[in-house]
């Protein structure tokens, strides 16, 4: 990259920054009248449900292997990434129509990826804003009151329709720390781990001292686990002290930890984020330092900001966590019956 385009990212990063600073919550959480409680039992606090037809069904064109809801022996539980990004309230009401919309979106572009493995059930619930990241006093009040939601979800989701099936529990970004909460709170250590075909909490650090009794795997077909990465430009280089610094980095296109260079040509398809196409040998990627390394590839739709591909962290390797899931599934449900 050549020093105009890295002036180019820094001037577009800092302006994102600016307008997310400045465009948010400017009364304190407390003072801050939070929307309504949603209810679990009503259909419409859910995104996607495995029994109705819904963006969750999607699959991206060129996708050979079809949605299997209807038959799958396994659950998906996502918890989808933050498209409150401006507004003035520290935590989105399910019922607003603008968020919904970006909901959605997600939804097809990264959760319609768990839909040949399982049942995907997917609540909305009451995000956080982006600026709670950035705002370090009200920004983790917001995060809780976010969490209350999704915890109630799960439990909606625990007494109602799991019935004691396995499961895999997924999300991206705000949705991945949610997940990473449920794991310890509700998982790790306890009976419902033997349910656990594995998680991905995608696109947040996550320590491999986080859990206590779940390993970070280190292979393709390893269960009762957690795979985690984070996506960044060829490179990238984090200091001391930056967000994604020291967190597991599991290699989608090997499935290990280690530091082994994966050629493009083991890409088995990704999809942009516009989800019109599927792009075979798309990247390649090699872990370092507890970060996932791309070259930018030269199909158009994979977007960074900066140095990092944090939009892009399930759309370049679509067809291969596709696949995987439904190895990790396989695996599980053969050693159930044994």
């Amino acid at each position: 990259m050549n020093r105009y385009s890295i002036y180019y990212f820094t001037c577009i990063a800092f302006i994102l920054i600016c307008v997310v600073n400045s465009c948010a919550p400017y009364r304190s959480f407390e003072k801050t009248k939070h929307p309504e409680v949603p209810d679990y039992s009503k259909e419409s606090s859910w995104v996607a449900l495995p029994w109705r037809h819904d963006i969750g069904d999607t699959i991206p064109p060129g996708c050979t292997i079809p949605q299997n809801q209807e038959h799958a022996e396994v659950d998906v539980f996502f918890i989808h990434p933050t498209g409150y990004i401006l507004g003035s309230n520290w935590n989105a009401s399910i019922g607003n129509k603008r968020v919904n919309n970006r909901t959605n979106n997600m939804i097809k572009i990264q959760a319609t990826v768990y839909n040949a493995a399982g049942k995907l059930y997917a609540p909305r619930y009451r995000q956080a804003i982006l600026k709670a990241f950035l705002d370090h006093k009200q920004g983790p009040k917001a995060l809780d009151l976010a969490y209350t939601d999704v915890k109630a979800s799960f439990e909606y989701y625990l007494k109602h329709w799991n019935n004691g099936r396995p499961f895999i529990i997924a999300g991206h970004s705000q949705g991945s720390r949610h997940i990473e909460r449920l794991i310890k709170e509700f998982i790790d250590g306890k009976d419902l781990q033997k349910q656990l075909v594995a998680a991905y909490p995608i696109g947040m650090p996550v320590s491999d001292t986080l859990f206590k009794f779940i390993p970070a795997s280190d292979s393709a077909s390893q269960i009762n686990c957690y795979i985690s990465w984070n996506t960044f430009k060829w490179g990238t280089i984090l200091v001391q002290g930056e967000y994604f610094r020291g967190g597991v980095s599991v290699n989608p296109l090997s499935w290990k930890r280690d530091e082994v260079y994966a050629k493009a040509s083991l890409n088995s398809g990704g999809v942009p984020l516009t989800f019109n196409r599927l792009d075979t040998c798309v990247c390649d990627a090699q872990n370092n330092n507890g970060i996932l390394w791309v070259h930018k590839t030269s199909k158009r739709g994979y977007w960074s900001i900066g140095k990092s591909y944090h939009l892009c962290d399930y759309n370049l390797f679509y067809m291969n966590i596709r696949d995987n899931t439904m190895l990790r599934t396989t695996v599980y449900l053969k050693r159930k019956k044994i």
